[in-house]
């Protein structure tokens, strides 16, 4: 009798103890999944935040482009006005003389 109370508690704690396994092992595996699925939306977050500043460096590139353009035409202009400030002073000596 007693060696079969001893086998029904070593079968029932064995039967407890995988029951507790599986348990265990699937609330790790939920885990798991929750972290991946944090990890992967902060990187689809970090990932469009890049897309957005390529975008943003690319616009400022072109306004820089745009900005460089005028720059050479305002200093083209800057020299004429130059030349034809030093033309008008000359004329100016020689009506003076």
């Amino acid at each position: 009798m007693e060696l079969f109370i001893g086998m029904g508690c070593t079968v029932l704690g064995f039967f407890v103890g995988l029951l507790t396994y599986s348990r265990n092992r699937d609330k790790d595996v939920k885990a798991e999944a929750a972290r991946t699925a944090v990890i992967e939306t902060k990187l689809d977050t970090i990932s469009r935040g890049v897309e957005v500043i390529q975008r943003e460096i690319k616009a400022l590139e072109k306004q820089r482009e745009i900005l460089s353009e005028r720059l050479t035409r305002i200093e083209e202009g800057n020299k004429l006005a130059n030349r034809r400030m030093e033309e008008l002073s000359l004329i100016q000596e020689v009506a003076n003389v």
